[in-house]
């Protein structure tokens, strides 16, 4: 698997959540945390930090059409 990262969630729930749903539609996919603004002010408790979720090359385009929309 030619790994390709999918986006960046605020925190592990919110990054298990999103590979539910990617599995539920045959995407594989794991999340790892991220250095991605690291020692960000307004990073707050969230659990465990930033997540960095991943896909299958392959995978990517369709990936993105099911992120949720934003607000």
């Amino acid at each position: 698997m030619a790994a390709a990262r999918l986006t960046v969630v605020r925190n592990e729930p919110e990054a298990e959540m999103l590979c539910s749903l990617l599995r539920a539609e045959g995407i594989k996919c794991f999340h790892r945390r991220t250095d991605f603004a690291a020692g960000a002010a307004d990073a707050g408790p969230a659990i465990g930090g930033p997540r960095e979720v991943w896909v299958d090359e392959a995978d990517l385009g369709r990936s993105r059409e099911l992120l949720p929309a934003d607000g």
